[in-house]
């Protein structure tokens, strides 16, 4: 259990200092933005189309297609495999 509270700490730690901006060790990972304009564009829907099509409300489309939000979550898994194989997926949520 000691070494286990020892790690948990010092990762916090870590965390702590990179929160206030200092240099830690730790390699940090950002997502790729997502081209989600692109994305609509490849399969050839309308804004509206796209956003019933896929479960997503029009004006967050907007958003994420203007810049202003990012898609996060499982929005991004979606958007992902959309880019991927959209048919599949719009033949899934079809059935």
């Amino acid at each position: 259990m000691n070494k286990a509270f020892e790690s948990i700490k010092s990762g916090l730690t870590e965390a702590m200092s990179h929160a206030e901006g200092d240099a830690v060790k730790a390699r940090i990972h950002y997502p790729q933005a997502m081209d989600v304009k692109a994305i609509r564009a490849q399969i050839g829907m309308t804004q509206t189309e796209f956003a019933s099509s896929f479960g997503i409300s029009v004006g967050t489309l907007r958003h994420w297609e203007r810049g202003d939000r990012r898609p996060h979550g499982p929005a991004r898994v979606l958007l992902h495999l959309v880019s991927k194989q959209p048919q599949i997926v719009l033949s899934t949520l079809a059935a």
